[in-house]
């Protein structure tokens, strides 16, 4: 099985038919990004674990009708936007509702290279995104999410959610135009 390293964090598996021979190797590679992407979405551990769960059974299930058009992470991704997008529609959850469950900036902040007062303005610049994103619809924080948490290409991004790649753009371009103007016009 040949990967490859993006980011230094998630590695790349080619997709071939072999690939799910190895399932349990599958889940290690793909497991930190749909587990990731779940837990941005639903900002509940619980239920992150569930959907990434799901997602991985799911594609156990499904790996014989996997026919290859995409990368193994556009389909997974896929399945992930699909179960997200079915948890929030079956609890009726709003995107972030519960933001004092999970302090996202405690993960993606810098580890300690920052002096406290640097940490607590970064801090609060990561909330004041989250709460903006709060406002957007469903799809442009999916389109917003993938881009800038799981870092997929616009191409990567459509294959996943199913959209044009014109009409990811246009989702990405008006969720940061929005954002934007709620942190006042920042850039």
């Amino acid at each position: 099985m040949e990967r490859t390293s993006t980011h230094g964090l998630v590695a790349t598996v080619t997709t071939d038919a072999a690939d799910f021979e190895d399932f349990d190797e599958l889940v290690r590679v793909y497991w930190p990004r749909v587990f990731r992407f779940a837990l941005a979405s639903l900002r509940d551990y619980d239920a992150a674990q569930t959907v990434a769960q799901d997602c991985f059974y799911k594609a156990h299930r499904s790996r014989p009708h996997f026919r290859g058009d995409s990368s193994l992470n556009t389909w997974l991704m896929q399945i992930a936007v699909n179960l997200v997008r079915d948890h929030l529609r079956n609890r009726r959850l709003q995107f972030w509702k519960r933001s004092e469950a999970l302090d996202p900036a405690a993960r993606w902040t810098p580890d300690g290279q920052l002096s406290p007062e640097a940490s607590a303005v970064v801090r609060e610049k990561v909330q004041e995104v989250w709460r903006a994103a709060s406002g957007l619809s469903e799809r442009q924080r999916t389109v917003f999410l993938l881009r800038f948490v799981e870092d997929m290409d616009l191409l990567e991004i459509a294959a996943a959610t199913g959209m044009a790649e014109g009409t990811v753009k246009t989702h990405l371009f008006r969720a940061l135009q929005a954002i934007r103007e709620h942190l006042g016009g920042a850039k």
